[in-house]
């Protein structure tokens, strides 16, 4: 799935990646990577936008942690209820 960019942009083996990920699971740094490769390649060559766009390798996922709101246990869990 981190090789996408480079199959839809017919680049795969014309390149060599070196990255660095920290951080979040192993889906998170697999999809971050495929951004980033995506990026790059936009560097080369600006061609490349409408095929990768077109498969959705531009597009960051917005979603992100809620934070813990006071008097709550996590984010959205609150206290037990105590009947008596």
């Amino acid at each position: 799935m981190v090789l996408k960019p480079f199959e839809v942009t017919g680049t795969l083996g014309k390149f060599d990646v070196k990255a660095r990920l920290n951080g979040g699971g192993i889906t998170g740094q697999m999809e971050a990577m495929r951004l980033g490769i995506a990026r790059a390649l936009l560097g080369v060559d600006e061609d490349f936008r409408k095929p990768l766009k077109g498969q959705g390798l531009l597009t960051r996922d917005s979603r992100m942690v809620e934070r813990k709101k006071y008097g709550r246990h996590k984010a959205r869990r609150s206290e037990q209820y105590s009947k008596r």
